[in-house]
């Protein structure tokens, strides 16, 4: 046969299937341009020297591992519809005639002809997408890129072999799938898998537990790091979970109500029933992947979405002031030396400010210690081996940050007028709970708890720690002696010692700030060199104008991998959406004439298919919104970690959220179901639906 002819065939057959290849087509080249657009702001040496574009390529690096594996999943997937579609054509052809040889010619010659037109496709999208998406990408970040367009060579040489090793697999896939059937099984392979579905009650029961672990694990877990930790397992049993349920899980329930006589004998519920058992055998597996699809958009929108929007306020929590300093003691000083030194810092700030016609305003100056421990019970240990019930596989869950401060101290800067006598302290647990009446630290002594308190002093640095903690106020600076030598006596050299803090807020802007910042610095470096002679204070200075641009680099990069992910997940979802619909056209199409044969009236018949197709399509969506409801604990932990602490605010984006992503897919729906009800009536029956 002449090559010519293989060719022919190949095009005609994509032509010729144009309603299940254009989609196909759109989708690759959409997949294409979205990895170029991320690779090339990822490896561009342009974009690294914007403000904070360094972290955001670290962040999008991330993502293009994410679409890599998210390609190969979704194209070899739908691959998979295509060629099922066919395979009657090419059991036609092989009757005809034709050897496998000669139909892997052809699948070879139009999975050739898909991958150059896609790759081509995408990479030159890409490349006329990718000053847009760099301009973007910097307007996030708050800075501006140059409008000289380049065409990034690695991110090009990347893309192009990624694909074709992605199309290589698929065509090898399609190359067994041929050799594997039989001439009849290709001609019946689309009415394969008719067989009555039974119910597996071992799948559906197991997936019900996967899932009640997950939620489980999502709603009593307290800290902010362990929610960190067993975020990915929770992730991993509900995406084992909703595939069983959708698959067998659904299955079974139909199954059961079938046994309901007094629901089952009825017009209404006797064919849309029986018909739905079919459906959800076949069609379990992909309406699972829409709803994983749907929920990961949901999460990664609505979280990032939030950081983002609430940038200023996470900012502010962690830069409580405008200047932080911290003067870190050693053992070696004397009461005495802490005090001088700390006088010292302090007027030199003040000279500072006062050569930028500048006050420290709000200012605040103290001292606190702070150590991690592992609590068991109402007894805080130093050694993690001493703590009982406490192990290698546990740690995690019972290790807090502790903070200790005098009472002295907390009454001056909150204002208050408290009291305490020897032995008692007041606790304010953050992000966990304490309901003992008193606490023991290892090796230093016992507090009774006088009371909790609702409010802490605040430098950022709780909000820095991934750990949930302990802040307890303690009568006197003896107190604070004792915890730091019953850590010392642990740790030795590597113990930990009270910290000094001198903050305050200032009225001018950030780049005075910065500068103020930077001087400080300098001159405590210098003071430091001339008290040589002496114990120095280790001192660091930050402020919140300096970290600005950290932040909307991280916040910044989360938002726009957050959408470019969003959009990759949503193209998946769609052709998933429609590549389904076309699937219950062509198979119902045959079914549903019988119906109207046998005496259903056309009202009735529509009113089957509707109620059918909105129950298997919607099911995705409700199952997803949720998944969000339940994981939405754990992704508030989470989004904690990044200094983020309005409940709801994350909520309303949440909502928000889901409620945009509703009505697109309602609309995705009404647009896809179209070719199904075109497919299903016929040309006979059109009418039907019009």
């Amino acid at each position: 046969m002449k090559s010519g002819l293989y060719l022919k065939l190949s095009v005609n057959g994509i032509k010729k299937n144009k309603k299940l290849y254009l989609p196909y087509l759109i989708t690759c080249i959409c997949m294409v341009m979205m990895f170029y657009l991320i690779d090339y702001l990822a490896v561009s040496p342009q974009f690294a020297k914007i403000k904070g574009g360094d972290t955001m390529q670290m962040i999008l690096g991330f993502g293009s591992g994410v679409i890599s594996i998210f390609s190969l999943i979704l194209l070899y997937y739908t691959n998979s519809f295509l060629i099922r579609r066919r395979q009657r054509e090419f059991g036609l052809y092989h009757i005809l005639g034709m050897g496998k040889i000669d139909l892997v010619k052809i699948m070879v010659l139009e999975n050739l002809i898909i991958s150059v037109l896609t790759i081509a496709g995408g990479i030159v999208g890409g490349i006329l997408f990718s000053k847009l998406g760099e301009l973007l990408a910097a307007k996030i970040l708050g800075s501006n890129a140059g409008l000289s367009m380049k065409i990034s060579v690695p991110a090009l040489v990347a893309t192009a072999l990624l694909f074709l090793v992605i199309f290589a697999l698929i065509m090898l896939r399609m190359i067994v799938s041929v050799y594997r059937l039989k001439p009849v099984e290709l001609l019946k392979s689309e009415k394969t898998g008719e067989k009555p579905p039974k119910a597996n009650w071992i799948f559906a029961v197991l997936g019900l537990l996967l899932l009640g672990v997950a939620y489980y694990l999502s709603l009593t877990i307290k800290d902010p790091l362990v929610a960190m930790i067993w975020f990915m397992v929770a992730v991993v049993l509900v995406i084992l979970a909703t595939y069983l349920l959708f698959i067998a899980g659904s299955v079974t329930f139909c199954k059961m109500m079938q046994k309901k006589k007094g629901y089952y004998y009825k017009t209404n519920h006797f064919i849309s029933l029986s018909s739905m058992i079919y459906r959800m055998k076949r069609n379990g597996a992909g309406l699972a992947s829409i709803c994983i699809l749907s929920t990961m958009v949901l999460v990664m929108v609505s979280s990032t979405t939030s950081l983002y929007l609430s940038m200023e306020h996470g900012l502010n929590l962690r830069y409580p002031k405008s200047v932080q300093i911290e003067m870190y003691t050693k053992p070696e000083q004397t009461e005495e030396m802490k005090e001088n030194q700390n006088g010292q810092i302090i007027e030199l700030v003040q000279k500072v400010l006062k050569e930028h016609n500048q006050t420290a305003e709000n200012p605040e100056n103290y001292r606190m210690l702070t150590v991690s421990g592992i609590v068991s019970k109402n007894e805080i240990y130093f050694n993690p081996e001493n703590a009982p019930g406490v192990n290698e596989v546990n740690t995690f869950d019972h290790l807090k940050m502790f903070y200790a401060l005098p009472l002295e101290a907390y009454n001056r800067i909150m204002g208050t007028n408290l009291e305490l006598a020897p032995g008692e302290a007041y606790l304010y647990a953050k992000d966990s709970d304490f309901p003992y009446d008193q606490i023991t630290v290892e090796n230093s002594g016992t507090w009774r708890i006088k009371g909790h308190l609702d409010k802490m002093i605040s430098n950022g640095n709780n909000m820095a720690n991934m750990n949930s903690s302990f802040y307890l106020v303690v009568p006197g600076l003896e107190d604070i002696k004792a915890l730091e030598e019953g850590n010392v006596s642990v740790y030795g050299v590597n113990g930990s010692y009270e910290k000094w803090y001198y903050n305050f807020d200032l009225p001018c802007g950030d780049e005075e700030q910065i500068q103020i910042q930077n001087e400080i610095d300098k001159k405590i470096n210098v003071l430091a060199e001339q008290e040589s002679d002496t114990i120095f204070f280790k001192v660091s200075t930050d402020s919140r104008a300096a970290s600005r641009a950290d932040y909307q680099a991280l916040y910044g990069g989360l938002f726009f991998l957050g959408i470019l992910l969003g959009v990759v997940f949503i193209l998946g979802m769609v052709l998933i959406i429609y590549y389904k619909q076309i699937t219950e056209g062509y198979e119902d199409q045959d079914r549903f004439q019988i119906l109207m044969k046998v005496g259903m009236t056309q009202k009735e018949v529509r009113q089957t298919i509707n109620s059918q197709v909105m129950t298997v399509f919607f099911l995705p969506l409700v199952a997803a919104g949720i998944h969000t409801a339940f994981a939405f604990p754990m992704i508030e932990k989470m989004v904690h970690l990044l200094a983020f602490s309005d409940r709801k605010f994350l909520i309303l984006v949440t909502v928000c959220s889901y409620l945009v992503f509703a009505l697109f897919y309602i609309i995705v729906y009404m647009v896809t179901s179209k070719q199904y009800y075109k497919i299903v009536s016929g040309k006979q029956e059109e009418s039907l639906f019009s």
